[in-house]
């Protein structure tokens, strides 16, 4: 038997998988521009084509709130399970919440 994979990103085949037609795109540009304020709800939502800035696949479909920024990376912090987490996620993997 082989051993199972224990990466960054493994048993995402289906969790960080794009639509047929949306395969290969980059980010539009309506995407990654938007000003994210201090206070704002975001939701997580990851990019599986831009590896930068990208959060780990337990925060994928969370909900957080922007508490800065550190350079082109948004500050999100995240409850989960009980706790507060801090993420450092760049604009192409965060959606405002209420956005669609």
């Amino acid at each position: 038997m082989v051993k199972a994979p224990k990466g960054y990103r493994h048993r995402t085949r289906k969790l960080l998988k794009k639509d047929v037609r949306e395969r290969g795109a980059v980010p539009p540009l309506s995407r990654i521009l938007v000003e994210y304020k201090e206070g704002e709800v975001v939701h997580i939502d990851i990019n599986p084509s831009v590896h930068k800035g990208m959060p780990h696949r337990r925060y994928q479909g969370k909900t957080g709130v922007v508490v800065g920024k550190r350079g082109r990376a948004l500050i999100v912090k995240v409850n989960l399970g009980g706790k507060e987490k801090t993420l450092f996620v760049r604009p192409e993997h965060v959606i405002k919440a209420g956005a669609g």
